[in-house]
């Protein structure tokens, strides 16, 4: 957090067949896995390009939530299914040691392609949801603690659990 490039538009990606979109990909995931993280976003590692994954099972950081299905999302898009929205708590790769309560829409369809140029096209809803959401927010030069609603409920992780339990 900080960083210019993070609160920048990304561009979508011209060409799905890219030798270098490949290169980017890797370098997502070994950050990725690297952190244990979720999910991240192409301006993450200083590129911008409309390009996201997220996935998560047994992972350490999120012990207590429903797994999501590894996907690489290229030029995704979002439609909202539902009105409904649910507040969870979030952290992010972006913003180190700190955790936020954000209300996020409950029901969604994302699309998008995946690293073969392949069309892919989901619903999502819960944890899910909110994975895609928060990722894709990334593209549009959105963090996560722009959509906090009570700044009472961000702050340090350690703090947090400390106080809050969460």
């Amino acid at each position: 957090m900080g960083q210019p490039i993070l609160l920048e538009r990304s561009q979508p990606v011209p060409n799905l067949h890219a030798p270098e979109l490949q290169m980017l990909l890797q370098d997502m995931q070994d950050t990725m896995e690297a952190e244990d993280g979720a999910g991240i976003a192409a301006p993450q590692i200083g590129v911008l390009l409309r390009v996201v994954m997220f996935g998560i099972e047994n992972n350490p950081r999120y012990p207590h939530v429903e797994p999501v299905p590894f996907t690489i999302l290229i030029n995704p898009e979002i439609t909202i299914l539902d009105q409904a929205r649910e507040e969870g708590w979030e952290g992010c790769l972006s913003v180190p040691g700190m955790r936020g309560l954000v209300p996020r829409y409950r029901r969604i369809a994302y699309s998008g392609y995946d690293a073969q140029g392949q069309r892919i096209e989901r619903e999502a809803e819960g944890f899910h949801a909110r994975v895609v959401q928060h990722e894709v927010d990334h593209l549009d030069g959105v963090l996560y603690p722009q959509r906090i609603k009570d700044m009472t409920r961000f702050g340090f992780k350690e703090e947090l659990q400390h106080y809050l339990g969460c």
